[in-house]
């Protein structure tokens, strides 16, 4: 009788055994398509708390009844990083485990307020797939994801993102001979934030132009966490030809929790996140951080200075280097507008239309921000653009 579990039977049987795969290739892709991701979950306090305490987001209203009340919420809502995560992670085994460089998400907006025991649906429809021009054995797919009620139909968060995603038969070079099959085999990163070629990662005219100038400065920090603060901030850097612009002082290093409990906990199936087998030849060398965890720990630092009332959107959001355990993730800001809300009218479209909701003019103002995460080594990490309602001084 042979014995399956002789090292050397073992191993024959491996070397001849088919392996049933998960995830799509480029070409399952087709633009137009909807797809409908199975399963999904129900967003819970548990994990809200486990998102928010573990990357450094305690803001009490997502703690506190007495504050949540305050900020007009009925009951302690899930926090928007957690929803966000929740709903691409997801996606993942749909649409991205095969791998391929996450390229950037844009157009993210929340619809509404989201609170715990809603059970999240999600859907995604193609709305691109384009051959890479410098890696014939991927393709550049875009995806508008949309976080939904399961209830009511109701939309609670979505965005835009691309990805390179690996093709199943390498497309034809220029010249009419095959791409080799291994021409862009080290690009394993799928939601850790490995950037690709600056001509994939960035869009034209996205491209800082050469030669640039180096703000000098004098660089402006708020003296408060209020919108007012956030107004005085850039009227004073405006008016001596400076930036508003600071870092925080908290540092998150990536740990287990960080590194795979996370990314586990929103169905993220992604190995770059939790095989270190598979990731030791890869580029990173090791298991990564899952990028919407670099972004909340930014985030997290960023709003320990502000009075934040609503998270509205994002746009632009870049995934720079590797991160992986033990790297250490800072957060910078730089406030690039502010708006009151009473100065808002009819004439010209309300930077709230997605958001369905009331913000009452004189319980905050709305301050858009660019937050860039960098690590110990002061490398970035993570970039994007944000909307916020930020209260006003009581």
């Amino acid at each position: 009788m042979t014995d399956w579990t002789d090292p050397e039977t073992f191993g024959h049987v491996l070397d001849h055994s088919e392996t049933l795969e998960t995830g799509h290739y480029a070409e399952f892709f087709d633009e137009g398509d909807v797809i409908e991701h199975d399963p999904g979950l129900v967003l819970s306090q548990w994990g809200t708390e486990l998102w928010t305490s573990q990357t450094l987001n305690h803001d009490p209203t997502y703690w506190r009844t007495d504050r949540a009340a305050d900020a007009d919420f009925d009951e302690r809502p899930i926090h928007p990083d957690y929803l966000l995560a929740a709903t691409l992670g997801i996606t993942v085994e749909d649409l991205s485990e095969k791998g391929g460089y996450f390229l950037g998400r844009t157009n993210g907006r929340f619809h509404r307020d989201v609170y715990p025991g809603t059970e999240l649906r999600v859907e995604s429809e193609v709305l691109s797939v384009e051959e890479s021009g410098s890696r014939p054995s991927y393709a550049i797919v875009t995806w508008r994801t949309t976080g939904l009620d399961a209830e009511t139909g109701e939309p609670l968060c979505s965005y835009d993102r691309t990805n390179m995603i690996p093709r199943r038969e390498p497309a034809r070079v220029t010249d009419g001979g095959p791409a080799s099959a291994d021409e862009a085999s080290g690009a394993e990163e799928a939601e850790g934030g490995a950037e690709a070629e600056e001509g994939e990662a960035k869009k034209e005219g996205e491209r800082e132009e050469e030669g640039a100038d180096i703000p000098s400065g004098p660089f402006v920090a708020p003296e408060g966490p209020h919108f007012e603060d956030f107004v005085a901030t850039l009227e004073t850097a405006t008016d001596h030809d400076g930036v508003a612009a600071y870092r925080h002082e908290r540092g998150r290093t990536i740990d287990d929790v960080t590194v795979a409990t996370l990314p586990l906990s929103t169905l993220n199936t992604a190995k770059q996140h939790h095989n270190v087998d598979a990731m030791a030849d890869a580029p990173s060398g090791d298991i990564v951080a899952y990028g919407d965890v670099s972004r909340s720990i930014a985030l997290g630092h960023a709003r320990s200075d502000e009075a934040t009332y609503r998270d509205l959107g994002f746009d632009d959001e870049r995934f720079h280097t590797f991160v992986t355990p033990g790297d250490t993730i800072y957060g910078f800001t730089r406030v690039l507008e502010t708006v009151e809300l009473s100065s808002t009218d009819g004439s010209t479209p309300s930077p709230l239309s997605a958001f369905d909701g009331e913000i009452p003019a004189d319980r905050a103002g709305l301050v858009r921000f660019q937050h860039i995460a960098f690590n110990q080594r002061d490398e970035p990490v993570y970039s994007g653009r944000r909307l916020a309602a930020i209260q006003t001084r009581p």
